[in-house]
């Protein structure tokens, strides 16, 4: 027991906080374009459905090379593949200062999504490599809390950056890509040097530590091969998988067809200033971060984690509603609130669910399926909020919309598939008392 405390806590205290700053980046560059929203559209005199389109575009990108970038961190490794997309991503955002139209917004946006395809189902790939499927959820959300600390810290940022509109000839949206894709291009190359592949490389552990993690995955993984889905086809003719990515397909559409129009929404209800909306935005991904922690943790010490998705899809679908009416500062902030830490707090523990069944080349393309299905709800979520917005002149019937399919997603999850590890090896063991 002690040999695991101290293994489980090395990794996580080097790994954890890396990847997490790693997302921070990843996820501001993806998302950064909803503030630059409160300029776009008077600058290029982009309306709200081509910056819908715009915005979910990226996930076309994500969708078509998602499967093919998870199987070639597989067949590469995490710490090469990780570092040439997080390079050509920060580029390609920092040259989103370029545009100057519809057509060159579409073209980087959907390049973007090509360069970030294999990033996070890649990251989801490489924990399953290093921490016991016991340990997922709560490892999962330590992650995943990066997506609300990129709108806590990026909030602030992205609206401070606005206001240096004029600075040196830029506009404030021009220094807004500029300044926050290029950090992407320096951890890019500290990631070659930092990460380490498997357990058995890790020269910061001791050699009874790298044997323990090494030994304790290799026997998960083997258990779940034994069980014959290890192999692409399996994954891709599994109903569980295709059942899994519907699910993320609506998380992610609610999340995204509300995030990307928080900033526009904000302004026009209260009519602040571009760093005060900054702000105000960043209050519910904070009470979001705690949200995603404490469900993470109870959801690894239950009998099932389906109630840990089911029930924070409720909440979310609960908070996107009050959201399409709510007019009040505070009451539009306890709205927003409800919908962050619904839908975030069951993003973490919904991919504790495909790691537990899948391994090997099925766990590579499965877990890319799943986020590449899914992030088409990244596209359909935006764009269907943007289209509806210009047709009838406010948020009310997206947002709604939104809220009813958080609630069939919750009732969804009803039928995901458990797959606990542990709970497979318990009954084994009853069984052969």
């Amino acid at each position: 027991m002690e040999l695991e405390t101290r293994a489980l806590r090395k990794a996580t205290r080097r790994l954890i906080p890396f990847l997490f700053l790693i997302y921070v980046v990843a996820y501001l560059d993806r998302v950064n374009v909803s503030f630059a929203q409160l300029q776009l559209e008077d600058d290029l005199d982009f309306s709200d459905t081509i910056f819908g389109i715009g915005a979910g575009i990226f996930s076309l990108g994500y969708v078509l090379f998602g499967v093919p970038s998870g199987l070639a961190l597989n067949r590469f490794g995490a710490r090469r593949w990780l570092a040439w997309i997080m390079i050509v991503w920060g580029l390609l955002s920092a040259s989103t200062m370029f545009i100057d139209g519809p057509a060159s917004f579409y073209v980087l946006r959907f390049l973007l999504g090509v360069a970030e395809a294999g990033f996070f189902p890649g990251i989801i790939l490489y924990l399953t490599w290093w921490f016991p499927e016991r340990e997922r959820a709560r490892v999962l959300a330590l992650f995943m809390t990066a997506i609300a600390a990129a709108y806590v810290v990026g909030g602030p940022i992205s609206g401070g950056l606005l206001e240096l509109d004029g600075l040196a000839g830029l506009d404030g949206w021009q220094w807004l890509f500029l300044v926050e894709g290029l950090p992407a291009i320096g951890l890019g190359l500290v990631t070659l040097r930092f990460l380490d592949d498997r357990p058995e490389e890790a020269e910061w552990l001791s050699a009874d530590e790298r044997r323990f993690l090494g030994d304790e995955v290799g026997r998960e993984r083997a258990l779940k091969e034994s069980e014959g889905r290890h192999g692409l086809g399996d994954a891709l003719r599994s109903g569980q998988v295709w059942l899994l990515s519907f699910i993320y397909f609506i998380l992610l559409a609610a999340g995204f067809g509300l995030t990307f129009f928080v900033p526009d929404l904000v302004q026009d209800r209260t009519g602040y200033s571009d760093f005060e909306v900054g702000v105000l935005a960043a209050i519910p991904y904070g009470i979001a971060t705690a949200a995603m922690l404490v469900v993470a943790r109870r959801a690894d010490r239950a009998r099932s984690r389906r109630p840990f998705v089911a029930v924070p899809a409720l909440v979310g679908a609960l908070g996107a509603g009050l959201t399409a009416y709510a007019q009040s500062p505070v009451l539009l902030t306890i709205a927003i609130t409800l919908a962050a830490a619904g839908i975030l707090a069951a993003i973490p523990v919904f991919w504790a669910l495909p790691t537990a069944f899948l391994t090997g080349t099925a766990a590579a393309g499965g877990i890319a399926l799943i986020a590449a299905i899914g992030n088409l709800g990244g596209f359909a979520g935006p764009a269907f909020t943007g289209v509806m917005e210009d047709s009838t002149g406010g948020f009310e019937t997206p947002l709604t919309v939104l809220a009813i399919l958080l609630v069939m997603g919750a009732a969804l999850a009803g039928w995901a598939r458990e797959g606990r590890v542990g709970a497979r090896e318990v009954e084994l063991s009853l069984a052969g008392e």
